[in-house]
């Protein structure tokens, strides 16, 4: 009986073995300095993925069409939407900025580590320009979402970045995901103004009323840019091969998912003549 046991422990073990050696080959082991960066990653993927379920759920995040929907919106102080998104992007913006600037101000890491932080300037100044240039608004935004959305995106930027800086000396994973994460990165960002710039289209100036998206992959999903959005951040799990990137992609995704299915659901219940084929994420399926 003791020797059945012991075989079994030792069965187990080398299985386990076995699924840490498939784990490094994608990823950087976990640093022993990063109790930190593993309980976010944790905690990034447990909240994004909760705030899909609530979507699922018709409790929304309140902006865009679902602005007015949170409860107690009247007594919220509320700013204009393009005012509110800046405020949105911003410091994660100049916090992937200062970090991509690395030889000043981290003159010992390296190249993907400048791809990373340059990736996420990149995804950040895209989304101020989109603000400022392309979206037309037709509502505000409550300041407290505003800050909340800032404050996300602030701490998920830092602690990505803070996260590869950990990784600068351990050993690189087995299998080079960076430049393939580069093409996603780019795809993903690609695909997104596109569909943003095809939303824009919609109204003419002075219109506020939303109408049914039309154009790309518009014709067979209700969000492409959400699924261009969550290639990108593929990319950046790619670029980055950490356990933190690599959460934070998933639980993007699973936000992205539900926010999309909510999003087919409004558009059903506002416009009859709404196409029943076009699906909410992945063409043909979700």
């Amino acid at each position: 009986m003791r020797d059945a046991i012991n075989g079994q422990e030792w069965v187990l073990c080398e299985e386990q073995v076995r699924k840490e050696k498939m784990f490094v080959r994608f990823v950087f082991p976990p640093p022993s300095s990063g109790v930190v960066v593993t309980a976010m990653s944790v905690v990034s993927f447990a909240s994004m993925a909760n705030a899909g379920l609530s979507e699922l759920r018709g409790k929304h995040m309140g902006y865009s069409k679902f602005w007015k929907q949170k409860q107690g919106r009247n007594k919220a102080v509320v700013v204009d939407s393009r005012r509110g998104m800046i405020v949105c992007y911003t410091p994660a913006f100049l916090a992937a900025l200062l970090a991509s600037s690395f030889p000043l101000t981290f003159p010992h890491e390296n190249f993907r580590f400048f791809l990373l932080t340059s990736a996420l300037s990149i995804h950040f100044f895209k989304r101020i320009f989109e603000v400022i240039f392309v979206h037309k608004y037709s509502g505000g935004m409550a300041l407290d979402v505003s800050i909340l959305i800032s404050l996300s995106y602030l701490i998920s930027t830092a602690t990505m970045i803070y996260a590869q800086h950990l990784s600068r000396d351990l050993p690189e994973p087995v299998m080079d995901l960076k430049y393939a994460g580069i093409a996603l990165f780019f795809v993903g960002i690609l695909g997104n103004f596109y569909h943003h710039y095809q939303l824009s289209k919609l109204r003419k100036e002075g219109e506020r009323e939303y109408k049914i998206p039309k154009g790309g992959l518009f014709n067979l999903v209700v969000c492409p840019h959400y699924l261009f959005e969550i290639l990108g951040f593929i990319g950046f799990s790619f670029i980055s091969q950490t356990v933190y990137a690599f959460s934070l992609a998933a639980g993007t995704a699973f936000y992205l998912m539900g926010r999309s299915y909510s999003t087919r659901r409004w558009y059903i219940s506002k416009f009859e003549n709404f196409p029943t084929h076009v699906k909410a994420l992945i063409p043909y399926i979700f």
